[in-house]
């Protein structure tokens, strides 16, 4: 089974030096693409943490690297304008010379938009909303010129100049599960498909048989995106380390271990092996892209591990 492997760094809490030489590792050692999360503050909940700005911070790490795919995991579409949107990523896309992956989702995380004094609008209306930019971002890709007048945006001969390097436009990536709705933007806009650490192998076979149906009603090959998901690793020659590494990490959480445990009860824990064996469990429902969470960016050595010892089994 060929698979493809990206690493997810949050920004809570780290500098933009320890991002940098942790990207700049994981070019180094093959990863396919190294992604941020999209969020003014860091993540499960609002904190004082360093935060750095999703965007600017990804565009920082593209001049830091040379082949690894970069993006977000994933944009939230409420924080800009389709139309600057388009813009933003299209110049991303020439300046990386043509490496961007333009992730995107409806957006969840009510506290951040509150705080900073977005509208939190119902999930079916911010739902619809990304389906209505993703047609403004196509086209402003694709058209020399233009003009969208939907229920939530509008853009009047808009020129989007230069054209992102990757033809016809650079991947979509859709983040997101809900069965009626995010699914139907999926089947109608998406190349690749994200979904959550925290699904297990069988529902996720539940939600492809949605996804295929709502491709069916749009006239799409199910086959033609993409499956992706996001993966803690907690990986160590020794098992006890590993588990020892849960720990640390459920303290810094401030987690009770159990229920930390039961959070992971599907990511991928313990030896190269045990790994390998997670990931080929993912692989046998349909998952050919996975996003690693390693739990300490400033621990290089987990990254290595795994490029030695887990990404030669599914080339």
């Amino acid at each position: 089974m060929k698979v493809k492997f990206g690493v997810k760094t949050g920004q809570g809490g780290y500098d933009y030096s320890t991002l940098k030489r942790f990207w700049m590792e994981a070019d180094r050692l093959g990863y396919h693409s190294a992604v941020l999360y999209d969020h003014f503050y860091s993540m499960s909940q609002p904190s004082t943490k360093d935060n750095l700005e999703a965007w600017t911070t990804v565009a920082a790490l593209a001049s830091e690297t040379e082949n690894i795919r970069i993006g977000h995991l994933v944009l939230c579409n409420s924080y800009r304008h389709p139309s600057l949107l388009a813009k933003m990523a299209s110049t991303l896309d020439v300046l990386s010379e043509g490496r961007l992956e333009f992730g995107i989702g409806a957006g969840w995380y009510e506290e951040e938009y509150r705080g900073y004094g977005f509208p939190f609008p119902p999930a079916s209306v911010r739902i619809r909303q990304l389906d209505e930019s993703l047609q403004i971002i196509r086209k402003m890709w694709t058209e020399d010129r233009t003009t969208f007048r939907g229920k939530h945006y509008t853009v009047v001969d808009a020129i989007c100049n230069p054209k992102p390097s990757q033809k016809p436009h650079p991947p979509i990536m859709i983040g997101g599960g809900g069965e009626k709705l995010t699914l139907r933007v999926v089947a109608r806009h998406a190349d690749i498909w994200n979904f959550g650490w925290d699904m297990d192998p069988k529902e996720f076979g539940e939600r492809l048989e949605l996804l295929e149906a709502h491709c069916d009603r749009v006239g799409r090959d199910p086959e033609d995106i993409e499956k992706s998901h996001n993966n803690v690793i907690f990986i160590s020659e020794d098992e006890a380390e590993a588990q020892r590494m849960v720990r640390d990490r459920a303290k810094r959480r401030g987690i009770a271990l159990e229920e930390y445990r039961r959070k992971l009860e599907h990511a991928a824990v313990g030896t190269p092996e045990a790994c390998i064996d997670i990931f080929e469990m993912y692989g046998d429902v349909g998952v050919t892209y996975f996003f690693l969470t390693f739990p300490n960016l400033r621990d290089l050595e987990p990254l290595r591990l795994f490029a030695r010892k887990v990404m030669p089994a599914f080339r």
